[in-house]
């Protein structure tokens, strides 16, 4: 029994968590944990701002600095944070309620960014609360102004700096101890494909890299600092991944195509990979993402980026009279495809806080309309490589076919396998060598020898008529 008296639950139990508290208590409601993917999510949010100002026009190049095994600065040279008083928080910089404050920022207002990857406040102020310090530096304005934080609180007033007619945003932050752990470090290799992503998503745009050299291991093979710069974006980095390679296509399957009502664009890359004998490379790869975010488990627009080129590839294959190409699947295509296909998008909807499913359903439809009618002239345009990629196709889908009925033969039984007479009774034991077939004649003398034989040696076949 409970007492009543001692177990009271009244308004004096209710806890309410003010500023960035909550995140500090759950981190993984915004992050998705404490683990090592977790903290390497948090430069993905500051350098998504960055990447924001730059899909949007606003900046053309962006920074990227390790600066220790804990600590990552990133700078952009897009508008700079507001930081004049905010309307709604008298007495604070717009910059002190971006960072210490859930769900604030420009990019719930469509006038701000016509597409973002940061709609549902998990950025700033996240990494701010999960950072030990953050320092950060705006450059707007005709002046430098600098505020620094602790734990998702202010520790400094922001204050005017030296006068400058630069312009742009830079954070510098420290992963946490408290909510990592002490073994909690960046690793460069993460860091740099990060930076390299970003910088092929966003064509144009100059992501430089640097990184202290002693956080550098030979293993590694990365540079302590180079420029990421892709001006044909998603078709430039494929290309650059696989052109020392065997692949059916001597030119990339590549574009960009807006989608209705200016809601966003599609554009994409794509080669199929061989090995030195002709065969399915196992070096294929297919990566998406909508708004930069990589969608590690998919979504609505891989959906229609595979639906596209599968059917593509059917209806070539009808159009020359192949009739093998009606077995063909997605499964077939896509087994050693290489690809890349991103979007971008006003009103994106995710699956989970990190965002790594895209769940949108109308943007299968926008991207497999956007790619229908290009990957159709595309083919026509080169009937040899199309013929080609058709039979190379077919002979997947050949192979998948046969795959599966020795599959299916495995499954059957014995009996079923050979279509055994349906009066037999068989053995257990496989093979000839030392087994026995007695075949007799009517219900009653079969009845007779299955009780007196031998089950695991001894097969009784009877017949009803004359066999």
């Amino acid at each position: 029994m409970v007492d009543k008296n001692t177990h009271s639950y009244d308004a004096s139990d209710i806890q309410v968590l003010e500023g960035l508290e909550p995140v500090r208590l759950r981190p993984g409601m915004y992050i998705g944990g404490t683990d090592e993917k977790a903290w390497h999510h948090l430069p993905v949010e500051i350098m998504d701002n960055s990447i924001d100002e730059a899909v949007a026009g606003f900046a053309k190049k962006i920074t990227v600095r390790l600066i220790d095994s804990k600590t990552i600065e990133i700078t952009d040279d897009g508008r700079g944070i507001p930081v004049d008083e905010h309307p709604k928080y008298p007495g604070k910089s717009a910059l002190e309620v971006i960072l210490t404050t859930l769900h604030s920022g420009g990019k719930f207002n469509n006038n701000v960014y016509k597409t973002s990857g940061g709609l549902h406040g998990v950025g700033s102020a996240v990494v701010n609360a999960l950072s030990s310090n953050m320092d950060v530096t705006i450059t707007r304005d005709g002046y430098e102004w600098h505020q620094t934080f602790s734990r998702g609180r202010p520790t400094s007033k922001m204050e005017r700096g030296a006068a400058s007619k630069a312009h742009g945003t830079s954070i510098r932050f420290t992963l946490d101890d408290e909510i990592f752990g002490a073994s909690a470090v960046f690793k460069p290799i993460k860091i740099y494909r990060m930076a390299r992503a970003k910088a092929f998503l966003s064509r144009g745009v100059k992501i430089d890299w640097h990184c202290a050299p002693e956080l550098l291991t030979a293993d590694m093979e990365i540079p302590t600092d180079t420029t990421f710069y892709y001006p044909n974006g998603v078709a430039d980095f494929l290309e650059e991944k696989t052109n020392d390679k065997p692949r059916i296509l001597p030119r990339l399957f590549s574009g960009s195509v807006d989608f209705p009502d200016d809601s966003g664009r599609v554009e994409w890359a794509l080669t199929f990979l061989t090995d030195e004998n002709g065969a399915a490379s196992d070096d294929g790869f297919f990566a998406s993402y909508c708004n930069t975010i990589a969608t590690i488990d998919g979504g609505t627009h891989e959906s229609g980026f595979k639906s596209a080129i599968t059917r593509g590839i059917k209806a070539y294959g009808e159009k020359v009279n192949n009739k093998a190409a009606a077995n063909i699947i997605g499964d077939d295509v896509f087994d050693s495809v290489a690809a890349i296909v991103s979007v971008f998008y006003k009103t994106p909807q995710f699956l989970g806080q990190t965002k790594e499913k895209l769940s949108n359903p109308e943007i299968a439809k926008y991207t497999e309309n956007a790619l229908r009618d290009p990957w159709e002239m595309f083919l026509a345009s080169d009937p040899k490589t199309a013929n080609a990629l058709l039979e190379f196709i077919i002979n997947l889908a050949n192979a998948r076919i046969r795959v599966k009925q020795v599959k299916e033969v495995a499954r059957k039984t014995p009996t079923k396998r050979i279509r055994m007479p349906a009066k037999l009774a068989d053995c257990s034991k496989h093979g000839i060598a030392g087994t026995e077939l007695f075949i007799v004649e009517g219900e009653s003398a079969g009845g007779t020898a299955k009780q007196a034989r031998d089950r695991a040696t001894q097969a009784i076949c009877h017949c009803v008529a004359r066999c």
